[in-house]
């Protein structure tokens, strides 16, 4: 039988690695797939840059277009990243009734809604499982792993980036700033890091599983997003004190009102599976009605572990060129006629425990006024820590950790609380989840 043949537009870091893996697996590969699979033609920037995969074999040219429109090729691999140009060459090929593979989280969480609805039309498949977690099989086990279950809520740290300026804050005692200009100078986090820090990347990660776990449409626009450049080395301590970490967490859970999404840091206790992923490393904790709580864990990027996830997919599409359209896995697992679009929760609305750190004088009193404004909001202490006022200082850090009490409440709260006379600058508020028994 013939070789399915592969264009990949962009052969960066991902883009090697899959045809690496591609020449280095390829009798296992056919072997599961039950084709050859062969890259003939790429789409670079620079054709003289000297490159970590071999492409003798391989056509290179500038123009992805090009590729996407060669009669000879069957799947385009979309690696090039961005919105505008990806959105455009994918649309492409699936009017042209050729399946794409993409590690593209931005383009799936933004467009994927009409991307999908192309692909359903034309009877073409769009593989992503690249795009969520790196070398991570979470999108297949969410879609057909899970398949059983009524997802409940999945909890996940989905940012590699994220989570070593926090890992190394803790280990290292060092603050934000110091954290990411290493993990900048080990190529972790980009020049402009905001994607990572400010939480976008984890959002587009997270209305994809949602979207997957719940039968929803993409709602990255209602995802509450909120970054990690504001958590303090005191505030790391602090945590560490009351026994818990801080995570850049991506939540989603289904309630009766609705379904929350949210990225935020967040204290988890330090006992819990999730609060030991530490560096670079990603993890996403599923929790279904059948089987419980189940953890995946692996590499959230780099060149091979990302590959096999767009590899998988190249393998899953090669299976499907034999399938009739209505019995392949719908793009969303649930069947495009069956999603339904459930209310996003506001922020507001949204129940957590919360860590609140103040700055309060030094005198009578100042306690017993701020406990008295979180029980007329309805909010119960769990635990309290004072610290003792630097030398020659009156201010003293008070650190409260709360029940679960809905946001807009505390939000009542806070303002009255930043209020107080006694009350030294901003509120410092941080969730706290406690993934009971996980």
């Amino acid at each position: 039988m013939e070789p399915v043949k592969v264009g990949i537009l962009g052969l960066g870091t991902v883009g090697c690695g899959t045809v690496t893996v591609l020449q280095r697996n390829s009798e296992e590969i056919s072997r599961r797939a039950g084709r050859q699979i062969r890259v003939t033609r790429a789409a670079v920037r620079d054709l003289d840059k000297p490159r970590p995969c071999a492409t003798g074999d391989i056509r290179l040219g500038t123009d992805p277009m090009e590729v996407v429109n060669d009669p000879q090729i069957q799947v385009v691999v979309e690696l090039i990243g961005g919105e505008s140009l990806a959105r455009e060459l994918v649309f492409s090929a699936i009017r042209q009734g050729k399946h794409v593979v993409t590690a593209n989280k931005a383009l799936i969480a933004v467009h994927g809604n009409e991307i999908f609805a192309a692909a359903q039309e034309a009877g073409v498949v769009v593989a992503f499982e690249a795009a969520v977690a790196g070398g991570i099989s979470i999108i297949k086990t969410l879609r057909e792993g899970l398949a059983g279950n009524r997802i409940e809520w999945l909890a996940g740290i989905i940012n590699g980036t994220g989570n070593f300026i926090l890992t190394g804050m803790r280990d290292s005692g060092r603050g934000f700033d110091e954290m990411l200009a290493e993990a900048q100078r080990l190529g972790y986090a980009e020049a402009d890091p905001g994607f990572d820090v400010d939480g976008i990347d984890g959002a587009h990660k997270l209305s994809i599983l949602a979207a997957i776990a719940f039968g929803i449409p993409l709602r990255f626009d209602k995802v509450y997003t909120e970054g990690i450049s504001g958590i303090s080395r005191e505030d790391v301590a602090y945590a560490e004190e009351f026994g818990y970490r801080i995570k850049h967490l991506g939540f989603a859970r289904r309630t009766t009102e609705g379904v929350e999404l949210r990225v935020h840091p967040t204290l988890l206790p330090a006992r819990r599976l999730l609060a030991n992923v530490d560096g670079v490393m990603n993890a996403i904790l599923v929790h279904g009605d059948a089987v419980g709580p189940t953890l995946h864990y692996g590499a959230g990027a780099g060149a091979e572990p990302t590959a096999s996830s767009v590899v998988a997919d190249l393998v899953d599409v090669v299976r499907a060129l034999t399938t009739d359209r209505e019995n392949r896995v719908p793009h969303l697992a649930f069947q495009p006629d069956a999603i339904t679009d459930l209310r996003i929760l506001d922020i507001e609305e949204v129940e957590t425990a919360y860590y609140l750190r103040m700055h309060a004088a030094d005198q009578p009193g100042v306690l017993a006024d701020v406990t008295r404004i979180l029980g007329d909001a309805g909010i119960s202490i769990e635990a309290i820590l004072q610290k003792e006022p630097p030398p020659g200082k009156s201010i003293v850090p008070v650190i409260f950790i709360t029940h679960r009490v809905r946001e807009a409440a505390m939000n009542r709260a806070i303002a009255s609380i930043e209020a107080l006379a006694a009350i030294t600058g901003p509120v410092i508020r941080i969730r706290l989840e406690s993934l009971n028994g996980h």
